[in-house]
C-alpha cells in the first residue's frame, strides 16, 4: 500500500470510529467479554507501571483506559485518529474532573513525530487493536525509542495472525471470518457503521523483531484464547458454567504456548534498554 493509498485508508478507519463514537461505550460497557479483556489488560500493565507514571496512550477511543490510569494517580497524553472519540474523552475527562492528568490530541500513531507532547515517558500504552489498522506497524514501533525514558514500557494489545476461536467457525461455514487473519500483505477489509477500511494482523515475533534492538521483552501473554470473543455475544448467558471454567483456564494457561499466541488478541509489553547493545 503506497503512501497516498495509506492516508485514505486512516481517513476512512477515523471516520467509522467518529460513526461509532456516541454509541461506543453503551454497546460495549455491559459486555460481560469486553469487561473481563479490560481488566485483564489492566492487570497485566499494573504489574510494570511505575508509580505516578507519565503515559502516552495510542487509539485512546472514548478515554475508559486514560481514565483509569488517571484515577490510579498516572498522567496520560490521550491520542487519536478520531475527533469524535476526542470529543467524548474530553466530556468524560471533565464529568471525572481530571484535567489536570488527562490531556489529549487529535493524532495518528503513524505521526508521532510531531505530537505534542514529547515526553518522555514511562510507557506507551495501546488497547484492542487499534495497531491493527495500519501497515506502516514498523514505523510506528521504530518512533517509540526517542519518547520512552530509558527503562519505559511499552505495552499494546494486538490481533495475532492465528486465532483458534475464528479459525473454528470453519467448521460453520464461516470462510471469511474464518481466514480473513490469512489475508496477507494486503490486509483484511474491515466495517464499522458502514465504512469501510483495512486491518493487518502481526504476531508477537514480528513485534520483537522490530523492537529487539532497543528493547527487552518482559510479558507476553494471550487474550480471548479460550474465552470467546466479546463478537461471540450471549455466551456467557447460554453457557454460565463453561465460559467459568474457559475463564479459569484462560487465566492458568494465558502465558503458556499455544495459549499465548492463538487468543483473539494478546498483550505483550516490552522494556527499553538502559543502555542500548
Amino acid at each position: 500500500m503506497n503512501r497516498a493509498a495509506h492516508t485514505l485508508n486512516e481517513q476512512a478507519a477515523a471516520s467509522a470510529f467518529s460513526k461509532q463514537a456516541p454509541l461506543f461505550d453503551t454497546l460495549y460497557s455491559s459486555n460481560i467479554v469486553v469487561q473481563y479483556k479490560r481488566q485483564r489488560v489492566r492487570d497485566h500493565v499494573t504489574q510494570w507501571l511505575p508509580r505516578n507514571s507519565n503515559i502516552l496512550e495510542l487509539n485512546a477511543g472514548t478515554g475508559d483506559d486514560a481514565i483509569f490510569f488517571a484515577q490510579q494517580g498516572h498522567t496520560v497524553h490521550a491520542t487519536d485518529i478520531s475527533g469524535e472519540m476526542q470529543t467524548v474523552l474530553s466530556e468524560k475527562v471533565k464529568h471525572h474532573d481530571l484535567q489536570s492528568r488527562i490531556t489529549h490530541e487529535l493524532r495518528s500513531f503513524t505521526d508521532l513525530r510531531n505530537v505534542s507532547g514529547k515526553g518522555p515517558y514511562d510507557m506507551i500504552f495501546s488497547n484492542f487493536a487499534g495497531l491493527n489498522c495500519t501497515n506502516k506497524l514498523p514505523e510506528v514501533l521504530l518512533s517509540f525509542d526517542s519518547l520512552l525514558k530509558p527503562g519505559g514500557i511499552v505495552t499494546l494489545v494486538i490481533m495475532p495472525k492465528f486465532c483458534l476461536w475464528e479459525f473454528l467457525l470453519l467448521f460453520k461455514g464461516k470462510f471469511k471470518t474464518a481466514l480473513r487473519r490469512f489475508s496477507g500483505t494486503n490486509g483484511a477489509r474491515a466495517h464499522i457503521e458502514g465504512e469501510y477500511f483495512r486491518s493487518w494482523y502481526y504476531n508477537p515475533s514480528f513485534i520483537r523483531k522490530q523492537l529487539n534492538d532497543s528493547f527487552d521483552l518482559v510479558g507476553l501473554e494471550g487474550l480471548c484464547c479460550l474465552v470467546p470473543p466479546s463478537y461471540m455475544q450471549g455466551f456467557d448467558q447460554k453457557y454460565p458454567k463453561t465460559y467459568h471454567v474457559l475463564i479459569k483456564k484462560e487465566n492458568e494457561w494465558k502465558a503458556k504456548w499455544p495459549w499465548k499466541i492463538i487468543g483473539d488478541y494478546y498483550i505483550i509489553t516490552l522494556r527499553k534498554k538502559k543502555i542500548a547493545r
